[in-house]
């Protein structure tokens, strides 16, 4: 009995991976903590799983032998928002750009370790939950700084921290988004609008400044976390 899975009916992932071998880990880690498991070895079979099952989240590899797991992605996301999650060699930051963009959640790059993997499936459920409640939540913490959304106010040790406008409207994007790998142009979007003319060298000034008021070590962050060449996640665990 493990404690990372809700109760209730454990929830279910789709596995669409076609090397044997990683199949055969993935089983054993998901199966071994509580998870549920379907497995295809094409984008075509992991298409026809995710109509008749309709899992809680997706776990996908890209180099598949029949259709780019890209494609499959944004097959996916035309009908339905259950979390992908993407597993794959391709380490290049243009491929995990384009992930995201299609509509993947998170990415992680093999080899990865099988805890890093469950936290991220648990993060991703999680968001997936707050979507489906049609409400975020109210306060986000981590550390010693708590987040309220509700009344856009920012606490670090019970003392209010006093951000610009538009720092809170970062602090706010990553605050709905925990865990999650936020991009350069969604950043961008969120805080300064679909025309505006920022570049990402404004946003890295933000987060430094966040970082600053934030983190206990701003030089060497906790929480506000970069993914190089991609963007940011913010770290609510540990």
């Amino acid at each position: 009995m493990t404690a990372e899975v809700p109760q209730g009916v454990p929830p279910l992932v789709l596995l669409v991976e076609d090397e044997p071998q990683m199949r055969r880990f993935l089983r054993r880690t998901l199966e071994s903590h509580g998870y549920r498991l379907v497995e295809a070895e094409t984008a075509r079979q992991g298409l026809a799983h995710a109509t008749a099952h309709n899992p809680d989240v997706v776990l996908l590899d890209l180099g598949l032998p029949d259709l780019d797991g890209l494609e499959l992605t944004r097959q996916l996301r035309e009908w339905s928002q259950t979390p992908i999650v993407v597993i794959s060699a391709r380490g290049e930051e243009a491929s995990k750009i384009a992930a995201l963009d299609a509509g993947a959640d998170d990415y992680l790059t093999k080899p990865f370790a099988a805890g890093e993997l469950l936290a991220r499936i648990r993060v991703a459920l999680r968001h997936a939950a707050r979507s489906a409640s049609g409400r975020e939540e109210p306060v986000v913490t981590f550390g010693a700084v708590r987040v309220d959304l509700a009344r856009r106010l920012v606490f670090r040790s019970d003392v209010e921290v006093h951000l610009t406008p538009n720092e809170y409207k970062l602090l706010a994007a990553f605050a709905r988004n925990p865990g999650r790998v936020l991009t350069h142009p969604q950043l961008l979007r969120e805080v300064w609008g679909k025309s505006a003319a920022a570049e990402p060298h404004v946003l890295r000034v933000y987060v430094n400044q966040l970082r600053q008021k934030l983190e206990d070590e701003p030089a060497r962050p906790r929480y506000l976390r970069t993914e190089p060449g991609v963007g940011y996640r913010l770290r609510t665990e540990g």
